[in-house]
């Protein structure tokens, strides 16, 4: 008997001790569950608070004056702002967050740049050599003495004890052979060529052309030795005027921003800048005035023999019939440009296909001459109508 009254109290010993422990791991999981519900909480309360937090603006730092600065807001405008305490080694040029209602200036970004330049430009080792560029072999000796003699034979200029120019201007009529001359070149000085067109620059960036062209000649200094290229360059280098819109202005800040890197480069520098624009009227004489782009190339039509280079060249791959007479083709290439013969060479291509020839005959030719010049004329028509 006492054996079963000892085992019967062992089994209720037992029975209260596994309750207990139960109840002890249901209120450990209770409380484990409460305070993940409670960081939970927290953490949705932070989060909250970030959205419901006003943005910061970015603005630029002009000037620095004690525990307070003159900043550069987006728009161009200029306000005098208080630094937060903590603050420092603010300089010029520098990236900040400001309040969006007072603009007092929060924190400095560590980042340099505030976009990829890169996305902006197009960077490349270009492919054509002079042998692609026909009838321009005054202009190829001229840009080859600006640009390429400096780039590789540095040292004759320092022994003949004269500055090369810095950059030069190409100018002319439109499709006469101002970007190849500039690409070959490139190519010629293996050079990274950095093409910027200078419309797109000023309407892209209101308020972000001038920080862009500045970051555009680092990345030129990186890449060196590279060739900056500036297609239509009187969009952004037009003669400044006294009063203006508010785009203008911004325009013409740019503008000085090219003339600052423009004089910042050494003559001798592995950086050289082309300037290309079919009205040399209208530009700023800022920007043709000596240590700046200072030679001036002529890229004008063609004579007769460089419209037989430009043809050769644009249609040496082409097969033609036997019956084919040259020099009737000549004739009525006279006065054209070297973009009008490339593109009667490809008209030319585009009719004998459409006739589902391999070859091409004299009447693809003339019917391609037609319609080139047909084209033109509709085109100077419409800018006599509506230009």
């Amino acid at each position: 008997m006492p054996n079963l009254k000892t085992n019967n109290k062992n089994k209720q010993t037992s029975s209260v001790r596994n309750a207990l422990y139960s109840y002890s791991a249901e209120g450990n999981d209770v409380e484990n569950e409460n305070r993940l519900l409670r960081e939970t909480v927290v953490q949705l309360k932070t989060e909250l608070t970030k959205l419901r937090t006003p943005p910061l603006m970015v603005a630029e730092i002009i000037e620095v004056i004690d525990n307070s600065a003159l900043i550069q807001i987006p728009n161009g405008n200029r306000f005098f702002v208080y630094l937060s305490p903590g603050l420092k080694d603010l300089k010029p040029s520098d990236a900040v967050l400001v309040e969006q209602k007072n603009l007092n200036v929060i924190k400095k970004i560590n980042s340099n740049k505030r976009f990829n330049v890169e996305q902006f430009v197009i960077l490349e080792k270009p492919t054509v050599t002079f042998k692609d560029v026909g009838g321009l072999k005054f202009e190829e000796q001229e840009i080859k003495e600006v640009i390429e003699l400096p780039l590789k034979k540095p040292e004759l200029f320092k022994k003949i004890g004269i500055k090369p120019p810095k950059g030069v201007l190409l100018y002319g009529p439109p499709g006469t052979g101002k970007t190849l001359l500039a690409k070959a070149v490139a190519n010629s000085t293996n050079s990274t060529f950095i093409q910027i067109v200078g419309s797109e620059l000023v309407q892209k960036f209101i308020g972000e052309g001038a920080k862009l062209v500045k970051e555009i000649f680092q990345l030129a200094r990186e890449k060196a030795p590279s060739i900056v290229f500036i297609d239509e360059l009187d969009s952004l280098a037009a003669t400044r005027m006294e009063i203006g819109t508010s785009g203008e202005r911004e325009v013409q800040r740019t503008f000085m921003q090219l003339l600052s890197e423009i004089d910042g480069f050494n003559n001798l520098d592995n950086v050289k800048i082309i300037g290309c624009t079919n009205r040399k009227d209208i530009l700023d004489p800022a920007i043709m005035r000596p240590g700046r782009l200072d030679r001036l190339i002529l890229v004008d039509n063609p004579d007769n023999e460089g419209l037989k280079e430009i043809f050769k060249i644009h249609s040496r791959n082409m097969k033609f019939t036997k019956s084919i007479d040259i020099d009737k083709i000549h004739k009525k290439l006279e006065g054209l440009s070297g973009a009008e013969v490339h593109a009667i060479c490809t008209e030319a291509g585009y009719f004998a296909i459409r006739d589902s020839k391999t070859v091409i005959s004299m009447k693809h030719f003339l019917d391609a001459i037609e319609k080139v010049k047909q084209a033109e004329e509709d085109d100077a028509n419409y800018v006599k109508m509506f230009g």
